[in-house]
């Protein structure tokens, strides 16, 4: 038989992974949180009938998964980074099983899957973006990749609230599970791998308090991760207390879903925020967002429940600026981590959103025992205000 020959099984060739690659992937991902990021905190208002309570839910979330982040380089030192996301696309569907409970049980574990699963998602998605995107096109592959979610950050929420409403908690849940399976089965696609030519140094701090003294130690990350803090308090504030707003103040459960649709909408910016950033420079692009968001979180403090829908249209201001600070804010950290600390200073980087989820609903919780529901948005116009600061005097111009 030696004239038989097997010839090699021809595979489909792929083209290099790029810009759009990560914009589809997270676009994908967006669907498959943002379907329930309306329903969840209405979700735990039946259940708990306090809106205070809710807030303490909220932190004591946020605390627990802040430790599953602080580990994360650890996990995808040993499982490799396709195993990592791969968890995480399956914790967003195991938490969907946790959710239909509909008990405070439930409620709790389900809303820590959903975290841990975005942790995964986010810090090992970062790193591919890194590997594979030029430094130089970071601000222009961020800003597309935010455009691109655009249609599930619109469409999600008022989808959820719908299905939640008309068909029941499985329905709602249920399309989460479907949309995370789509995302393994997308990623698989891709093929996407380890950067084997990025290797950990033998004198890198291994465990988590190292790696926290040592994103500590570098300004130029600290001024990254509070630009990002901040922002994302933002987002915090708008997904939960914009619908449990407008289910307080008796516009009901598809206004809330509504507000929170109508805000992800002007995700499209993001393309636009990207090119401003481009030509203005991003200290000065970034600077002008918070100062404006501040602005229009205070004027919403101020107007409060008295009119609520004239509330909602300046969080919906609020909201066109805090994209831009999603379109530009992450450049920050991604031109000056150093390679070969990526997994450890990303996974520490990745706390602002933990912390973004713990920090507004304890310092709420104690603002709300005092005035009432617009007061929530008056002191995130405070924070807004001081991150503004900061980012016009210490980002450098050159950025």
């Amino acid at each position: 038989m030696a004239t038989h020959v097997r010839h090699p099984i021809g595979l489909p060739a792929l083209r290099r992974a790029d810009a759009r690659t990560f914009a589809s992937l997270y676009a994908v991902e967006s669907f498959a949180r943002a379907t329930v990021s309306s329903v969840i905190p209405i979700q735990a208002y039946e259940i708990l009938r306090n809106e205070q309570i809710v807030s303490i839910l909220y932190t004591v979330v946020a605390l627990l998964g802040l430790s599953v982040t602080l580990f994360m380089p650890m996990l995808i030192r040993r499982f490799a980074r396709r195993w990592v996301y791969t968890s995480g696309a399956c914790l967003l569907a195991v938490g969907s099983l946790f959710f239909v409970t509909h008990t405070l049980a439930g409620q709790l574990v389900g809303m820590l899957c959903r975290v841990m699963g975005a942790s995964a998602l986010s810090i090992t998605l970062s790193l591919y973006i890194m590997d594979h995107i030029r430094k130089t096109d970071f601000m222009q592959a961020e800003s597309l990749r935010m455009a691109w979610s655009m249609l599930a950050w619109t469409s999600g929420p008022t989808l959820g609230i719908f299905l939640y409403t008309r068909f029941g908690i499985y329905a709602a849940h249920g399309a989460v599970a479907i949309f995370a399976m789509a995302l393994l089965a997308l990623f698989w696609t891709n093929r996407l791998g380890d950067d084997q030519s990025i290797r950990p140094g033998k004198t890198r701090p291994a465990n988590p308090l190292a790696n926290i003294g040592r994103f500590v130690a570098q300004p130029r990350l600290r001024l990254a991760w509070l630009i990002a803090f901040g922002r994302s308090c933002f987002w915090t504030t708008f997904f939960v207390y914009g619908p449990l707003f407008m289910v307080i103040t008796g516009e009901g459960e598809l206004a809330g879903g509504l507000l929170v649709s109508a805000g992800n909408a002007l995700l499209f910016t993001a393309i636009f925020w990207g090119r401003a950033g481009q030509r203005f420079g991003g200290r000065r692009t970034m600077t002008s967002a918070y100062f404006a968001l501040s602005a229009m979180l205070l004027a919403a403090g101020a107007v409060g429940e008295s009119v609520p829908f004239l509330t909602g249209a300046l969080l919906l201001c609020g909201a066109l600026f805090a994209i831009a600070l999603d379109s530009l804010g992450s450049t920050a950290f991604m031109r000056s981590v150093r390679f070969y600390e990526r997994a450890e200073m990303a996974a520490v980087y990745r706390t602002y959103l933990d912390f973004s989820e713990l920090t507004p609903p304890l310092v709420y919780s104690v603002v709300l025992a005092f005035f009432g529901l617009g007061s929530v948005f008056a002191t995130l116009g405070l924070l807004a205000a001081g991150c503004g600061f900061v980012t016009w005097r210490y980002l450098p111009k050159s950025l």
